[in-house]
């Protein structure tokens, strides 16, 4: 299977289905609490681990989902498993709104990152992640940092350091997982920053 710029549209646009894993899991936190909203997070883990069982070690190919899986990763753990250990992470140790920006960083600025670097990408940054595709990560992650700042009221400088942070992360990692070390980094920075402030 030849990858290309659909498939990649494809797998972002499965990626955005983490936007409803977190609306369940603030509706779940307001109706029974966080314990139980945790406890939602890591049942979904489970279940993808069991998913990935059969994939891996089982070998069946998933229907549908099986033709985004990228060639580098028809062998190794999907990101969602890591998005989602990230996501328990973030949650359990970050402040809401610094979990919630590293999160939605991961999201939307990977997704902008990879559709424009695929498609009008041509002017190399480091290995293979374009200068396109990192303007695009860059200008998306500080809009969801004002938008954060504007929802929760804090200051728009932490947000706004994430986003590099956040940025500069996922540029620099090629063989790590970004859905796993993008939204630790970014949000234990911005996290000690609001510790210092």
């Amino acid at each position: 299977m030849t990858w290309n710029f659909f498939h990649e549209i494809g797998r972002k646009v499965i990626h955005l289905t983490i936007l409803i894993v977190l609306v369940l899991f603030f509706t779940i936190k307001n109706q029974a609490g966080h314990q139980a909203a945790m406890l939602f997070l890591v049942a979904l883990l489970i279940i993808f681990l069991l998913l990935e069982y059969f994939r891996l070690d089982l070998g069946f190919k998933l229907p549908f989902f099986h033709q985004f899986i990228r060639p580098k990763e028809q062998y190794r753990v999907y990101g969602v498993i890591f998005f989602l250990t990230s996501t328990i992470i973030a949650f359990s140790v970050f402040d809401t709104p610094i979990a919630l920006a590293a999160l939605l960083m991961t999201t939307f600025g990977d997704m902008a990152a990879a559709i424009a670097g695929k498609k009008y990408g041509t002017t190399i940054l480091f290995r293979n992640k374009t200068l396109i595709g990192f303007v695009a990560e860059l200008v998306t992650n500080l809009i969801v940092a004002v938008v954060i700042s504007l929802t929760f009221s804090i200051n728009i400088y932490i947000p706004i350091i994430m986003a590099f942070v956040a940025t500069a992360t996922e540029t620099l990692v090629d063989e790590l997982d970004d859905n796993l070390i993008v939204p630790i980094v970014s949000g234990f920075v911005g996290q000690i920053i609001l510790f210092l402030a």
